[in-house]
Parts: C-alpha cells; sequence; structure tokens
C-alpha cells in the first residue's frame, strides 16, 4: 500500500463542548481539508465538580486535525485565535510529527510536500517551547478510567481526557448467543511534562494493573510544540519571582 511521503503534522485540540465547530471553521479557512471531532470528559486536578457527591466530569470536544508542514504555521495559529488558546482555560493544542499518512486520496497534493517545516514558522501567538512534552495514550476497560487519571495526578499530572471506544483482543473473545461482544474501553490522554512521563507511566502500569492479562495498555507518543497550558508559564514565572 503506497504512503504519502513524510510531511505532515496531527494538530489535536481538546476545548469545551460546542467550540469544535470554530476551530474546524478556523481550520479550512486556513487552508486544512476538514477535522475529525471526538467526544470526552476532562477532568482537571481542581476542577472536579460534585452534585449530591457525585462527581461531574466536563464534556470536551477532540479535534483531530492532519495538514502538510507548507500550511501547518497558518492553521495553527488560526486555531488558535479562533477559540483564543492563549488565554487561560480555554482548552488546550498540540502537535505530533506524523510519520506517514495513507488513505486520503482527496489530500494527494500532500505526497508532494516533505520539505521540513521551518522552526520559526509558527508566530508568537504559540507559547515558547521551553517545557518538552508527551502524550501518554492509555486504553483500559470501562469504569477503569478513574484508576488511570487518579494514578496519573499521584506521579504529577495535571489531569486528563477521556474518550470512549471499543476493542477485541485475544483476552476478550466474549460471546453472547454465539455472537461475539467487543467490550467497552476508555482511552485516557495525558498529556505529561517529559521528565515526569517515566514516572507517571510506571504509576499507571502499576495502579491500573497493566501488566495483567486483559487489563488494557499504554503508549506515548512525542509531543512536537503544545498551546493552552498557561500553568506551566505560571510556575516559571512564579519560581524565577521568589529567586
Amino acid at each position: 500500500m503506497a504512503m504519502t511521503k513524510p510531511g505532515q503534522k496531527l494538530i489535536v485540540t481538546i476545548v469545551r463542548k460546542e467550540k469544535a465547530k470554530k476551530v474546524i471553521h478556523a481550520s479550512k479557512s486556513a487552508g486544512a481539508k476538514g477535522g475529525t471531532t471526538l467526544i470526552g470528559n476532562g477532568i482537571r486536578l481542581n476542577e472536579k465538580l460534585r452534585i449530591l457527591g457525585i462527581p461531574i466530569e466536563r464534556e470536551r470536544e477532540i479535534i483531530l486535525t492532519l495538514v502538510s508542514n507548507k500550511i501547518f504555521p497558518e492553521v495553527m495559529n488560526a486555531i488558535i485565535d479562533s477559540v483564543k488558546l492563549n488565554q487561560p482555560r480555554q482548552g488546550i493544542g498540540f502537535v505530533i510529527d506524523t510519520k506517514h499518512v495513507t488513505g486520503i486520496c482527496h489530500m494527494m497534493g500532500l505526497e508532494m510536500e516533505s520539505e521540513d517545516m521551518d522552526k520559526e514558522g509558527v508566530t508568537s501567538t504559540m507559547e515558547e517551547q521551553n517545557v518538552l512534552y508527551d502524550l501518554i495514550v492509555t486504553i483500559v476497560n470501562k469504569g477503569d478510567s478513574e484508576n488511570v487519571v487518579d494514578a496519573t495526578k499521584k506521579a504529577g499530572a495535571e489531569g486528563g481526557t477521556i474518550l470512549n471506544g471499543r476493542g477485541t483482543g485475544i483476552h476478550e473473545q466474549a460471546k453472547l448467543f454465539n455472537i461475539l461482544i467487543e467490550p467497552e474501553k476508555e482511552v485516557v490522554l495525558t498529556l505529561i511534562s517529559r521528565d515526569k512521563t517515566s514516572n507517571v507511566l510506571k504509576t499507571i502500569e502499576k495502579d491500573a494493573e497493566l501488566n495483567k492479562p486483559g487489563k488494557g495498555i499504554s503508549f506515548v507518543l512525542e509531543v512536537e510544540k503544545t498551546v493552552g497550558i498557561n500553568h506551566i508559564l505560571n510556575e516559571l514565572v512564579n519560581k524565577k519571582l521568589n529567586e
């Protein structure tokens, strides 16, 4: 199967419910072909509201936007401006450099664009990448995501985003009336500073019992750029003032 040449960025934007339309409209206006919107729940360290003692998880929209290196700076800045990601509590965005892309015939122009992106291409509306980040993706059985989130917080993460899905593995071949049942899954996305990645991953493995068959899996993706993580900047500023 033919694959496009390297040279595409995956922009992941996480915003409050109903803001995905603004992100997609802005990205299209800047040259993107479109995007994929997922619905999930977001949990932050100090943002777990309760009603009658029951925790309320805020709904989030996750937008996946695949663009070529050539138009990435314009699309990224358009997304930032559309939902004010450079302001506190408006959401976050991060970028992953893809290795190969396939199955997008309508974007054949990508095959001809393999040039390296100018590192200075994104304007100052993006945060300076003083802190390097990883994205930890953890896939567990439905109901186990809370264990994962608690583990990440204990290890130093600020929270996470939970998505719902289904999966079938060798330990999950359950049948009902001879019909294969695909167990429901929960996917936890944890954006973490790279110096904490190893500790957070080990804590997830231990607390979510990922070393047991059928319990789940966790893997790490390297994040190229981030935007909307204002608390990191605040920590750096406060640290500087206290020196």
